[in-house]
């Protein structure tokens, strides 16, 4: 009986990191006249609260600025955060990185204009 819970624990626990995937794309823009970036995470699942985008991570010239943590996703197809940063010049780097709750990071940046 033991040997027949432990496969079937086996085949759920690779069931579910089956559907695991990392971001697929995610689309960035900065309005330097407000200073907003904004960033949609590209990320299909059918269950936005036990398969998301956990955290965003905010890059200026390759050193974090902000960490977010989220608990859900807004939707079934991507993640969208919004931040406002003040202290950017033109040709700075902006990254933004989407961790998967399950498996998974894409890391994609821009340069300012």
């Amino acid at each position: 009986m033991k040997k027949i819970l432990f496969v079937f624990l086996l085949i759920c626990l690779a069931l579910g990191t089956a559907y695991a995937h990392p971001p697929k794309d995610i689309e960035i823009s900065y309005d330097p006249a407000t200073k907003i970036l904004t960033a949609t995470i590209l990320h299909d699942t059918n269950n936005p609260l036990g398969h998301y985008i956990e955290k965003v991570d905010i890059g200026l010239n390759g050193q974090e600025i902000i960490e977010q943590k989220i608990s859900r996703q807004e939707n079934i197809n991507s993640q969208e955060v919004n931040y406002y940063i003040s202290d950017t010049n033109p040709e700075d780097k902006l990254s933004v990185e989407g961790y998967c709750s399950i498996s998974g990071k894409l890391r994609k940046e821009i340069v300012v204009k």
